[in-house]
């Protein structure tokens, strides 16, 4: 879906101008404003709370297997995309029976070769030592499950973004997360962030995707680090990584078995939820996920963004909730310290440049 900055404007105007536009991200009671002119079909998203994350995991994707099986019939592989923004701490990382989760779901179902992936901001490889993924392949050698440092493989697609000056800069992403034969699952968790509110699927895979240098090489470069590049730039930009990847998207597993809030994506606390969220819908299973830790749902920008650029539903109104409810399972999660900060992305901006023509 391409718009140009004419249609953008329209679309503004025929609603009400910018004061409207500013009140669809003031809070939930109003629809969100959308560029698409037919509403998404609805969305399925399951909710599985039990004391065995790995039997969460497995029966929150068992509940939409109607859902998956089409599109994963029509694969090669499949590509588990796990969430190692630390290489130490555990509670910041997909946990081993997360991926055991998926993996029990899957091989009654296909014998198609499982990649374990990630492209960590650190050594990739240290995170899957740490975090027991190496012994998971060694277990499922038979069932050809391997890892892989998407660093390392350095095969990319390059889509431009925008700089703190607005200025366009380009940005390598991971070419496995766009390839049409994989089936790609994001395994992501329920955290709180230093930047853009809270990290869940969206996020695993946006952030995820840009590559930085492998381990020994030189120079030393680091795409990721152009996502920071200023609070409104950086939903901006998560926004367009969004659109690229999305026609590959397979199904996103929240694990929130044990959250983390405070301080994420990497110095939060614990918080025991119990839960685990799958959907092949990733904007809905983040909405539903956001739902889950208390969260104001307008807070996230991104995710906003991905809503009214019709990615996915992130209308509650459009998504068909399974299993929990989500009032049963809500935990009040503590905010980043930032918070404040964080959400100036939502207000007017204080230094605007001049007017001309």
């Amino acid at each position: 879906m391409s718009f140009s900055r004419r249609t953008f404007f329209q679309a503004i105007a025929g609603v009400g101008g910018l004061s409207l536009l500013r009140a669809q991200v003031a809070g939930p009671q109003t629809p969100p404003l959308t560029f698409s002119r037919q509403p998404l079909p609805r969305s399925t998203v399951a909710i599985v709370k039990g004391e065995q994350r790995r039997q969460n995991v497995q029966e929150a994707l068992a509940a939409i297997d109607h859902q998956i099986q089409p599109a994963l019939k029509q694969k090669k592989y499949v590509l588990i995309k796990v969430n190692n923004v630390s290489t130490t701490n555990q509670l910041a990382a997909s946990h081993a029976d997360t991926i055991r989760g998926i993996l029990d779901y899957l091989q009654p179902r296909t014998k198609m070769p499982v990649i374990i992936a990630e492209s960590s901001a650190g050594d990739t490889m240290e995170g899957f030592r740490n975090f027991s993924y190496t012994k998971i392949a060694d277990e499922n050698r038979a069932s050809k499950v391997t890892l892989l440092d998407l660093n390392a493989e350095a095969r990319y697609e390059m889509i431009p973004l925008i700089d703190y000056d607005l200025h366009l800069q380009p940005v390598r992403l991971a070419a496995r997360l766009l390839d049409p034969d994989a089936f790609v699952i994001s395994a992501g968790i329920l955290k709180t962030h230093n930047t853009v509110v809270a990290t869940l699927s969206v996020k695993n895979m946006v952030l995820g995707a840009p590559l930085h240098f492998a381990p020994k090489e030189t120079p030393h470069w680091n795409d990721k680090r152009k996502y920071h590049t200023g609070i409104r730039q950086t939903h901006y930009n998560m926004l367009l990584t969004a659109q690229k990847l999305q026609p590959n998207w397979g199904v996103a597993v929240l694990d929130g078995y044990e959250g983390m809030e405070g301080n994420g994506p990497s110095s939060g606390t614990p918080v025991a939820s119990r839960i685990a969220i799958a959907s092949t819908d990733f904007i809905a299973a983040d909405r539903v996920g956001v739902e889950s830790m208390g969260i104001n749902p307008a807070w996230p920008g991104y995710l906003n963004y991905c809503g009214q650029l019709g990615l996915g539903n992130y209308d509650i109104a459009r998504i068909d909730v399974i299993g929990e409810k989500i009032a049963n399972v809500q935990k009040k999660y503590r905010m980043h310290q930032d918070i404040d900060r964080e959400l100036e992305w939502m207000g007017e901006m204080k230094d605007l440049p001049p007017k001309l023509g």
